[in-house]
């Protein structure tokens, strides 16, 4: 019996302490902050890539609109830049993925992207997407 406690104690500290690692690990935004030359709009199993055109303030109006998100927070660059990287956690474990805007001839770029696991099980996705037509709504 203490065999079996002490190897239930084992997992739960594991647990936990793989909880803790997603939520403390520090984002390196030289690994986060950028985006490919070539991107290639659609979905993938760890992310999504959408480009849209949003004027020459798309930026700053979706920037807005991304600072209000619960959960989702600047990790580097600026409207003024024309690239900006957000850090977006999952509500209960608190999984970060990452989405690099970039402004270019009145085009949006937007590069999302899970850190951990295989598939992001469309979340990314359906973020961006929520994101934009707020934007749309917006004007």
């Amino acid at each position: 019996m203490r065999l079996l406690f002490a190897g239930f104690c084992m997992v739960v500290l594991l647990a936990l302490g793989a909880m803790a690692y997603v939520r403390l690990a520090p984002s390196d935004p030289a690994r986060w902050h950028r985006m490919p030359d070539n991107l290639s709009e659609g979905d993938f199993s760890q992310g999504a890539v959408r480009v849209v055109d949003a004027g020459e303030d798309g930026l700053a109006r979706l920037d807005r609109i991304i600072r209000d998100t619960a959960r989702s927070e600047p990790l580097a660059g600026s409207v003024e830049q024309g690239i900006i990287t957000y850090i977006s956690r999952s509500r209960i474990f608190g999984f970060p993925d990452y989405t690099t805007l970039r402004q270019r001839d009145g085009r949006l770029e937007l590069y999302a992207r899970a850190r951990f696991g295989k598939s992001d099980l469309g979340v990314n996705a359906a973020r961006l997407d929520r994101w934009l037509e707020a934007l749309a709504q917006r004007g």
